[in-house]
């Protein structure tokens, strides 16, 4: 949805000799210098298309994470959460969800309010269409809600392509908000947790082993393990958080339980130590150290406050 710019190339051209005249206008055929700049439009347009959806779908689950806490609390406080609880208000719940983090998202990117309410249409429609259905009872509450985010996808790729020559307005910020959207991992990290805060428990051992494993995927699809020294570095994590892993499986109870929350805590050192961008994002990186240390003081918590 933003503007795409054409950039002349900096290359010169060397003049060819000038054809021979003839009956019939020789075809135009586009030259390197004319060919390379809209080829390289082209690849940004399509980049911008991808980043902005990728942006979407982060402010929707950030909507998703935040708000829907809220509507459990909301639901038990007022007493329906029974009435909340039905597939179809679920549907509906979650689709606002999606649309108050996509109307944030796409607000403080400067988007115009039609663009908005045609994307907040893509959340709603593709689960109105399914009701009828879903109350003529040919499709399940399962097939409902799968069959909702199925369609949401082409739905919001139609509105994207549709605005994606839309030019945003220009628009200033409070110091205080571009400070915040320059941390959004760190914000989403948080957003994540929120519901655990409410209802602390501590997690699966297994869940450690994700901890190594995500750096080693990004590395090999960044191709950034190729340096000296680290991949061994990367694999010696990788035996340190399996072993850690296997030691609080065999070990069980308590003992486990203060093994993962200590495993996901040094984590954090492992992320901060990746900070530079060597190996994976400096912002992915940013929002794992926020996420191990909030996920540990979760378990740290739920340790706390059960009985031995």
């Amino acid at each position: 949805m933003e503007n795409n710019q054409m950039y002349a190339d900096s290359l010169t051209a060397v003049p060819s000799p000038a054809p021979l005249p003839t009956d019939e206008p020789a075809p135009s055929t586009p030259t390197p210098t004319t060919a390379a700049p809209a080829a390289s439009a082209t690849a940004k347009s399509k980049r911008r298309l991808l980043w902005h959806l990728g942006e979407m779908a982060l402010a929707m689950v950030a909507g998703m994470l935040l708000l829907g806490p809220l509507w459990e609390l909301a639901g038990t406080a007022l007493g329906v959460g029974e009435a909340l609880a039905r597939p179809e208000v679920a549907a509906l719940v979650m689709a606002t969800n999606m649309t108050v983090g996509m109307t944030v998202g796409m607000r403080y990117r400067a988007h115009s309010w039609p663009a908005v309410g045609e994307m907040a249409a893509a959340m709603y429609v593709p689960f109105l269409l399914l009701l009828v259905p879903f109350w003529a009872g040919l499709i399940d509450a399962d097939a409902l809600l799968l069959g909702g985010h199925l369609l949401m996808i082409p739905a919001m790729v139609l509105v994207a392509v549709r605005h994606r020559h839309e030019a945003p307005a220009p628009v200033r910020r409070h110091r205080v908000v571009v400070a915040l959207a320059h941390r959004w991992p760190a914000g989403l990290a948080l957003l994540m947790t929120v519901d655990m805060w409410v209802d602390p428990s501590v997690l699966s051992p297994w869940t450690m082993l994700v901890l190594p494993g995500g750096y080693l995927v990004i590395g090999m699809v960044r191709r950034t393990l190729g340096g000296r020294g680290v991949l061994a570095t990367q694999l010696a994590g990788l035996a340190v958080w399996v072993a850690l892993t296997l030691v609080a499986v065999v070990a069980g109870g308590r003992t486990a339980a203060w093994l993962v929350a200590f495993g996901w805590l040094a984590h954090a050192g492992w992320d901060l130590a990746h900070h530079n961008g060597r190996v994976v994002p400096r912002s992915y990186a940013e929002f794992c150290v926020v996420l191990d240390v909030a996920l540990a003081a979760v378990m740290v918590l739920a340790i706390l406050t059960t009985d031995a």
